[in-house]
């Protein structure tokens, strides 16, 4: 690709296929196959002035995140079970464990270029796989996750932030 002064991008476009997902807090190391519905709506309402015939007024509200679900094969780890399982426990002394997850998408020579980190979260569903005797592919798994915020970061900054340190706004990005 020829250079005219200008950046260079052979190596910066993104595709869906290169991408990571870390949990914090965590010794688990797994592989995804699938990331679906990270995404912020904000809600906002719009109304007319009295007198302004040409335009509307628009207030913002709060954003609501979306449900996030994971999907890989199926393994004999039950970490995802387990985590999920404590959101059906009745048990009210024990909090149910929050955890930062951390989805990184590469570009294709493999460095990051961004980092999506779901602050907050939790496992609101889990799906077992569907059986089927003369089936041939992989088993998959669900994990459904909701969260209380989201930080974006550019490329060469991807961490995530310690529950303790969260902040209390809705998404930010470094």
């Amino acid at each position: 690709m020829a250079n005219n002064g200008n950046k260079s991008f052979g190596t910066n476009y993104v595709t869906a296929n290169r991408f990571y997902v870390g949990l914090e807090t965590s010794t688990v190391s797994a592989s995804f196959t699938e990331c679906q519905g990270l995404g912020v709506t904000v809600k906002y309402e719009s109304f007319h002035e009295g007198g302004v015939n040409d335009q509307k007024r628009i207030l913002l509200g709060q954003p609501e995140f979306s449900e996030v679900t994971l999907k890989r094969g199926m393994t004999d780890d039950l970490v995802f079970w387990n985590w999920a399982s404590q959101v059906m426990k009745t048990d009210s002394q024990k909090a149910i464990e929050r955890r930062n997850i951390s989805i990184l998408i590469f570009n294709q020579a493999g460095e990051t270029m961004q980092c999506w980190t779901l602050i907050g979260a939790v496992p609101v569903g889990w799906k077992a796989p569907s059986l089927s005797a003369d089936a041939s592919s992989v088993a998959i798994e669900e994990l459904t996750l909701v969260y209380e915020g989201m930080k974006v970061a550019k490329s060469g900054t991807a961490s995530a932030t310690a529950l303790s340190g969260r902040q209390n706004g809705y998404f930010g990005s470094e």
